[in-house]
């Protein structure tokens, strides 16, 4: 299956006045039409700089992409100039942002900024376009959309502004969505219903899915491959529910066990000891092994390479992810000793 997008050996750093900070150091995925991959990890892993750089609205100044490459439909993105990225950014490929109260304008009505995409990349007259967002609007099962379609953002619920924000980003149709975070500060039935709406456009319109959280539960419903980020890198990579029986590296497994589970009801939370590294001084060899319960001499030194994981019982799916590290043998790990934690 030929990939819809596909990052290779991407590298992002800020340069700020108090040194360089390697934000994301060498990440590579692919995603496939109708795919949803879904990308793990702590805050400051590098999850939504990723992100930032394949849309091009990276903040440079600080921010500056250093290398790798970002293919869209075979297109490379860092080759195009501003206006022809911006022609991509919308109408092909587009993102939804954690907090929609920020993200949407607080003194435009909901109904002008869904229509200044059709007025934009379609040519639409104001009332064309106030038509469609009203459609839009009734898609996202907002409910009496051609009385709400005036209404500003801070007189919608947390929820109707999450589906406003997905209106947006489905206004054209695009290929490629990246949802970030699209659940947060939301109670639970709610994010169900955002994430099962989300479920159901992606299949109507066959469209790619990149799905950011740090939500393990929200995950485990949607997604058909996990990217795990850790230090800006990606340490693991496999199909949800392999990943989830038998995880291949130390940081996954402490992921998932901090998950509050029914039959550990009055035990102890588990948390994975100490802090994520400093983005401007981490640490030689494995950037996990200050916290790894399972570190030795040879993880201080020696950076672990992206190994495939195979054995029984474990998934071989050949698609989109080969060229981009995500599939082939169905999983990798950059863990010198993942064999001993596939098997833990």
């Amino acid at each position: 299956m030929t990939a819809l997008l596909d990052v290779r050996d991407l590298r992002v750093e800020f340069r700020t006045r108090d040194g360089v900070a390697k934000a994301v150091n060498g990440v590579s995925y692919s995603v496939a039409p109708g795919e949803t991959l879904a990308v793990l990890g702590e805050s400051g892993s590098g999850k939504s700089v990723t992100a930032q750089a394949v849309m091009g609205i990276l903040d440079s100044p600080p921010g500056h992409v250093t290398g790798g490459e970002i293919f869209f439909q075979g297109q490379d993105l860092l080759k195009l100039g501003r206006e022809e990225r911006r022609r991509v950014r919308g109408a092909r490929m587009a993102m939804i942002f954690q907090d929609a109260l920020s993200a949407l304008n607080p003194v435009l009505s909901v109904g002008e900024q869904l229509g200044e995409m059709f007025r934009v990349h379609r040519g639409m007259s104001k009332w064309e376009a106030k038509s469609k967002a009203v459609e839009l609007m009734d898609r996202v099962r907002i409910p009496a959309g051609r009385q709400r379609v005036n209404d500003y953002p801070h007189q919608f619920s947390g929820g109707m502004r999450q589906r406003i924000m997905i209106a947006m980003a489905l206004a054209l149709e695009p290929d490629l969505i990246i949802a970030d975070e699209p659940t947060t500060a939301l109670d639970v039935t709610v994010q169900a219903q955002v994430m099962d709406l989300l479920a159901e456009l992606q299949r109507e319109f066959n469209m790619g899915l990149i799905l950011i959280t740090h939500d393990l539960g929200v995950v485990a419903d949607v997604a058909d491959r996990i990217a795990v980020m850790y230090a800006g890198r990606i340490v693991e990579t496999a199909p949800v529910h392999d990943l989830y029986r038998r995880p291949a590296h130390p940081y996954t497994r402490g992921l998932l066990d901090s998950i509050p589970r029914l039959d550990r009801k009055g035990r102890e939370l588990y948390a994975i000891k100490g802090l994520p590294p400093n983005l401007m001084a981490v640490p030689a060899g494995c950037p996990f092994h200050p916290r790894c319960p399972r570190a030795r001499d040879v993880c201080r030194t020696d950076p672990p390479p992206l190994c495939t994981v195979t054995g029984p019982g474990l998934t071989v799916s050949r698609g989109a992810g080969d060229a981009g590290g995500t599939g082939g043998a169905g999983r990798t790990s950059a863990c010198h000793f993942w064999k001993d934690e596939l098997h833990a």
